[in-house]
């Protein structure tokens, strides 16, 4: 190695060492990639494979990788960077068992999701179809996963596996938000779900539809303050026009609504109703 090399490597590990106490042990993005493939493999084998291996290989992969990560993921965390490792790996254990306890209703949820995709989409010739190419529904499946160890309380992995599907499909869904059976994006590109949202059952968007938030609230040093309510509740059999966009926590979206193409909401609407801009 030579001195500028050398002189290169110590300006970079400065900065590193002004990271949050944990950034050391910070979960690998790739590997989390890697256990989001091998839980598809465990929840559709006929048709998501990795480095051939079978479904049983996969559950028994992703599971042992999952603890790690999760350990890891709660290293990062300023709150437990001092617990034991050996507390943080037991913790990590539990909620990877809890996880794979929730495998059967993740792919129950997953196959509503199919069926909603399909039936809304005169270009779907089969579900196969669906599963193999709609970016839809790859972005919700990850979703899906996702949003029941957010549930848990892991840190960072459910972000980073929706992010992951932002990446490929341009569909942003955080896994916080709580999302109904049945749900269908067509197309797909540029849908933004916010963390606070719920979305009911049966419902449709198309691309670039925003359930977003309004302008965030500063405290007295002028911080913005984070958490609460921020993003829209939307009713059941509820059909989001492309690039339509709907603002606010206290804005209510109410059941069998038909919102048009760039509408821009920030108000409740009524049962029934349709919005056109």
């Amino acid at each position: 190695m030579n001195d500028k090399h050398l002189e290169l490597l110590n300006a970079l590990n400065e900065v590193r060492d002004q990271l949050p106490d944990g950034a050391g042990s910070a979960p690998s993005r790739t590997r989390i990639i890697s256990i989001l493939k091998q839980i598809m493999v465990v929840l559709m084998p006929e048709y998501f494979h990795y480095h051939g291996m079978s479904q049983e290989e996969a559950l028994a992969s992703f599971e042992g990788e999952l603890i790690v990560e999760i350990a890891s993921a709660f290293a990062l965390q300023n709150e437990v960077a001092e617990q034991p490792i050996e507390d943080r790996t037991q913790e990590a254990e539990a909620l990877a068992e809890r996880f794979v306890e929730s495998l059967p209703e993740i792919k129950r949820l997953i196959l509503t999701d199919i069926q909603a995709i399909y039936e809304g989409d005169p270009a779907a010739k089969s579900k196969a179809e669906v599963v193999l190419c709609y970016p839809g529904f790859f972005a919700i499946s990850i979703y899906r996963v996702a949003h029941v160890l957010y549930k848990l309380g892991v840190p960072l992995i459910p972000r980073i596996m929706t992010e992951y599907a932002h990446e490929k499909t341009g569909v942003d869904i955080h896994p916080g938000a709580t999302i109904g059976e049945y749900f269908c994006i067509d197309h797909g590109t540029g849908v933004v779900v916010g963390e606070t949202s719920t979305i009911g059952q049966h419902v449709k968007l198309y691309q670039g539809v925003t359930i977003g938030a309004k302008s965030f609230e500063r405290d007295a040093q002028g911080n913005l303050v984070k958490g609460g309510k921020r993003h829209p509740d939307i009713g059941n059999y509820v059909v989001i026009y492309a690039n339509a966009t709907i603002l606010g926590g206290t804005t209510r979206i109410g059941d069998h609504v038909t919102i048009g193409g760039s509408a821009w909401i920030t108000f409740s609407v009524g049962a029934g109703e349709t919005v056109v801009r």
